[in-house]
């Protein structure tokens, strides 16, 4: 699907608009790569503290110094505001599966109407493991996928996912640059489209059904 679109607006498009579905006073855990941005466009007045899994609270935008000490979950140098805190992974992960995380946002490879996920493994692909990705799936209080459509043309939100699972029936909403989507017991209900795309655009670069509220 064609779009005026470059990488970097869609990226910023699904970052703001995710930003916008953080609640006020809310602990939000932010995946590594698209997800990470999120933090440069919370709303002003709006307090949310950020989460990284490798031991803090208190996340702030990126950090200009690329020397910092500071680093997010996927080793960018970051900020940490007032009143953050360090502590070990043993602690962090005990946030997470203990439930105290009220959002968590992270990128997929396929997601499917089901609300199923699949988000660390290509068969035949090396990889370094799941991270944090299955607690925080089903540790979160609200599972936000945030990701590109579709991958090189590929459907990535499909009517069930082939990739190897991270978890079964977790996703709560989907943001990518078409729009955004909620999981729902019928299916993949539209929320919002991006006025970039008419609706069966959207349909066409999605394999699952999706349904107009």
């Amino acid at each position: 699907m064609a779009t005026s679109l470059s990488k970097e607006e869609i990226q910023e498009w699904i970052a703001k608009r995710v930003a916008q579905e953080l609640e006020d006073g809310s602990l939000v855990n932010l995946g590594i790569g698209l997800p990470t941005k999120v933090a440069n466009f919370l709303p002003d007045g709006v307090e949310i503290v950020l989460q990284s899994e490798n031991g803090f609270v208190g996340l702030g935008p990126k950090a200009d110094d690329p020397d910092s000490t500071v680093v997010n979950a996927g080793g960018q140098p970051v900020t940490i505001l007032p009143g953050g805190a360090f502590f070990d992974s043993a602690t962090s992960f005990g946030i997470i599966r203990g439930g105290h995380v009220d959002a968590t946002v992270l990128g997929a490879l396929q997601v499917d109407e089901k609300g199923n996920i699949a988000n660390y493994l290509i068969p035949g692909k090396m990889v370094p493991g799941m991270g944090g990705a299955m607690d925080l799936l089903v540790g979160a209080k609200k599972v936000i996928v945030a990701m590109e459509h579709t991958n090189k043309g590929k459907h990535k939100i499909l009517k069930e996912c082939q990739l190897p699972l991270t978890a079964q029936a977790q996703v709560d909403m989907i943001i990518t640059e078409m729009g955004v989507f909620e999981v729902s017991e019928q299916g993949i209900e539209v929320i919002e489209l991006n006025p970039e795309f008419t609706f069966e655009e959207v349909q066409e670069a999605t394999e699952a059904v999706l349904i107009q509220k």
